[in-house]
């Protein structure tokens, strides 16, 4: 296989320049960090070790919320911010960030009362600054009943219905690289940080670096280095030398898929389950998923399991609180695993610890920043770029402010939700004048926005094929041109999400996408073959469930 020349460009520069600062790993944390630097007037290189968002950011619940549960922890603070923050990153890209209204079925016995439950999201809406529509509403039974048939209603004394947001958390990450790089920053995938180059004084003056692509060592060059690399961040503290008894701790998240006409909502339930949790359940385009476990995780953080038994938990809650639907192992569609990266507090339980952020600096330089929340990514980048300015400052520097709740994302602007309704019915209408599969226009809106017409454009020059081939190897060539999609199954699980969400539309599609790949990094043909292992491979990997071994 061949790099594009797009890569080629960055790997030479990565090896010839001195940037300001090189941020490690390229999650959500990582991306909001570029942006944010590089929007402040830095250099910045970003580099990740595997694909863009391939860790916990391509594995939440993708939900831009404010955490309602974190209320009961008295968390006050962190409720506020991320409260905050949901109509901040809901604005920079209200076509990644949707509204989504949250059903709250109260029932006997449930962790929550209707008064309780009424000052609770009273409460919630206060700290979050919701006004209008978007404030709480409690429900009776029969009004509950009325925004969700499905609901047990034996049980059922009533509901709250308050607003959240829904994202792809790996379509955030990668559209906020793509900003920061329009703002000079470089990024680069499967860029994997090894070690670390000091001065005489002890400081960080270079990372060192194996491209996973090539097999090359490079030496970058940096005054300045934060890695946000999430459940790996102890590890290059260890290699820094720098490590402490504060360290992270893993807690997994299984969440399940099925096609939505198994489980019809018509909003997102948030659900009491017998052992005193609460669950999601969450409609999107065909399918609904439903999540999520929270349990200690001390296994490989790149290949977390769905076992049978955790399948089983998520079933077992969701049919509990609509048991007319009936959902059985054979339903589950799809899955995803990821593990949080959660800062270890003594004698408590995973679901106990805080969700809060912490920033660990080290006497070489390195800051490290861990734990948080998808919603807050754009706070904890601001938190860490700023300390980074004090390091700045006593260097005789200094920089500016942030900016970054006015920077939209690429895929926009957008004036509100409204007008990202009105852009589908456009792109709707051009699918369909192309004969081009118009049932794609959300699916292409929600992932691509406003650059959706660039790849309609592509797949309109595309002759060979049906209509849906034709329109998917535009979506991957783009993708392979303008987000350094590396692998097939980068495109699948990451860039189109088809892996998670649209599972039977990978094989009608996929001969034809492996080809697209081919051409773009000229493969042998067991480059070929290889690369459709690895996406067979996946499928089996979300679709297929083992029993969890007895230590487990």
């Amino acid at each position: 296989m061949k790099p594009t020349p797009t890569r080629s460009a960055k790997i030479e520069k990565l090896r010839s320049h001195t940037f300001d600062l090189v941020v490690i790993g390229g999650g959500i944390t990582g991306a909001g960090v570029a942006l944010d630097a590089a929007s402040r007037g830095l250099d910045v290189m970003l580099i990740e070790r595997n694909d863009f968002a391939s860790g916990t950011s391509s594995k939440s619940t993708k939900l831009i919320h404010g955490g309602l549960r974190y209320l009961k922890n008295l968390e006050i603070g962190l409720v506020r911010e991320v409260g905050q923050e949901r109509a901040v990153v809901h604005e920079i890209a209200p076509h990644l960030v949707r509204p989504e209204k949250m059903l709250l079925p109260l029932v006997e016995g449930g962790s929550l009362g209707k008064l309780s439950t009424s000052m609770a999201l009273w409460v919630y809406d206060f700290l979050a600054d919701v006004e209008g529509d978007d404030k709480r509403v409690m429900l009776t039974k029969e009004e509950t009943i009325a925004h969700e048939p499905l609901v047990r209603k034996d049980i059922l004394k009533g509901g709250g219905f308050y607003a959240e947001y829904r994202t792809d958390d790996a379509r955030l990450t990668i559209e906020n690289i793509k900003t920061a790089e329009k703002h000079g920053a470089t990024a680069l995938n499967y860029v994997e940080a090894t070690d670390f180059q000091y001065t005489e004084d002890k400081r960080i003056a270079a990372v060192i670096c194996h491209d996973r692509f090539s097999g090359e060592t490079i030496t970058v060059n940096t005054r300045h280095v934060i890695s946000s690399t999430g459940p790996w961040v102890d590890e290059l503290r260890t290699k820094d030398k720098s490590m402490t008894d504060r360290h992270v701790f893993l807690s997994k998240g299984v969440h399940i898929v099925v096609a939505r006409e198994r489980l019809p909502l018509q909003h997102a339930v948030y659900f009491d389950v017998e052992d005193g949790r609460m669950l999601f359940a969450i409609p999107r385009l065909r399918c609904t998923y439903i999540g999520t476990t929270d349990t200690p995780y001390k296994g490989d953080p790149n290949a977390i399991p769905t076992y049978v038994e955790d399948v089983n938990y998520l079933l077992k809650g969701t049919n509990a609180i609509f048991p007319t639907v009936n959902l059985t192992l054979a339903d589950v569609e799809s899955s995803w695993a990821g593990v949080r990266p959660l800062i270890y507090e003594e004698g408590k339980s995973a679901g106990e610890m805080s969700r809060k952020d912490e920033i660990f600096e080290s006497d070489s330089g390195l800051l490290s920043i861990a734990g948080g929340k998808l919603t807050g990514y754009r706070k904890m980048a601001e938190r860490v770029v700023d300390r980074l300015g004090k390091q700045l400052e006593e260097a005789g520097g200094k920089l500016k402010k942030t900016n970054t709740k006015n920077i939209d994302l690429t895929g926009g602007p957008f004036a509100d939700f409204a007008e990202v309704l009105a852009y589908e019915k456009e792109i709707a209408a051009q699918l369909e004048a192309a004969s081009l599969a118009p049932d794609r226009a959300a699916y292409l809106v929600s992932n691509y926005g406003k650059q959706t017409p660039e790849i309609i454009a592509a797949a309109l020059k595309r002759s060979e094929g049906t209509d849906v081939a034709r329109l998917a190897c535009a979506e991957a060539a783009w993708c392979i041109e303008q987000e350094l999609t590396l692998y097939p199954i980068d495109w699948v699980e990451r860039r189109s999400g088809r892996l998670y969400f649209d599972m039977p539309s990978i094989h009608p599609v996929l001969e034809e996408v492996l080809a697209v790949f081919a051409e773009a990094y000229q493969y042998t043909p067991d480059d070929l073959a290889a690369e459709r292992e690895k996406v067979l491979a996946a499928i089996q990997w979300v679709s297929e469930f083992s029993t969890a071994p007895t230590e487990q």
